[in-house]
């Protein structure tokens, strides 16, 4: 791995199953591929390669070719991330963008996106939920670190 290839929070290490170092996933990835037999993932910066997969109540249970602790992430190269579509973002792209309302002002950065039942959520710093659909976000800049989002949708209700 190049020094300038960001890594990518894939999940972290969770409470151990069995006694042979295996464990739970926490929050992983929807890319069940990321832990299968022979899956390369990143722990403090170092490789580390699954070498035992299964799931257990519906969650995935590894065991790496080496011993890692509680709550450690689990990485992977943002260039081995899937492209997606256009007008589709990885989460951790959205965190940290700054939300203004379409020709207003800052409404707040987002912290987090929570899955929804219609649509997920944009979970903003200052407290505003936003769903993320196209009638109320008009436009994710990258580039900018933006998210400009149609007039009336800021309001706490």
């Amino acid at each position: 791995m190049s020094s300038g290839d960001d890594l990518v929070v894939v999940g972290r290490v969770g409470r151990s199953h069995g006694v042979d170092g295996s464990f739970f996933v926490e929050d992983p990835s929807e890319d069940a591929k990321r832990f299968k037999v022979g899956a390369e993932l990143h722990v403090r910066g170092e490789r580390a390669r699954v070498v035992s997969s299964k799931r257990s109540g519906g969650r995935p249970v590894i065991r790496l070719d080496r011993s890692v602790s509680r709550g450690e992430e689990l990485s992977v190269p943002r260039s081995e991330l899937p492209q997606l579509d256009d007008g589709s973002f990885y989460v951790f792209q959205l965190v940290g963008l700054e939300v203004v309302e379409d020709g207003g002002a800052s409404i707040g950065r987002v912290r987090d996106v929570s899955p929804g039942v219609a649509n997920d959520v944009l979970v903003l710093d200052s407290g505003v939920s936003l769903p993320l659909h196209e009638e109320c976000v008009r436009r994710v800049d990258l580039a900018s670190g933006t998210i400009v989002i149609a007039p009336g949708y800021s309001r706490a209700d």
